[in-house]
């Protein structure tokens, strides 16, 4: 499986929406980024490169971080739906 089709794939009907919420926290983090580096540093061009560089990595990271609890949340559901179908099937 490529790499891009595992993290754009839509996981089950409703899809895990990773993708949508890394770009709105990417969007958020950005503009708090910059407005705390420009009221810091009171110059445009600082707080634009300092609102560049760790809101850049940290909504890689977050994206990443999305996807670890999608699988969690889809490992759980599997687990659950396996016990439920070996009660079933034992009672």
């Amino acid at each position: 499986m490529s790499v891009l089709k595992l993290f754009l794939h839509d996981h089950g009907r409703e899809g895990d929406n990773s993708l949508t919420k890394t770009v709105t926290f990417a969007i958020t983090h950005f503009t708090v980024a910059f407005t705390v580096a420009f009221l810091l540093t009171g110059d445009i061009l600082i707080g634009s490169l300092i609102a560049m560089v760790e809101p850049a990595i940290n909504t890689v990271a977050y994206f990443f971080h999305e996807k670890i609890w999608a699988s969690r949340a889809r490992r759980r559901q599997a687990q659950s739906t396996s016990y439920d179908q070996q009660s079933v099937t034992t009672a």
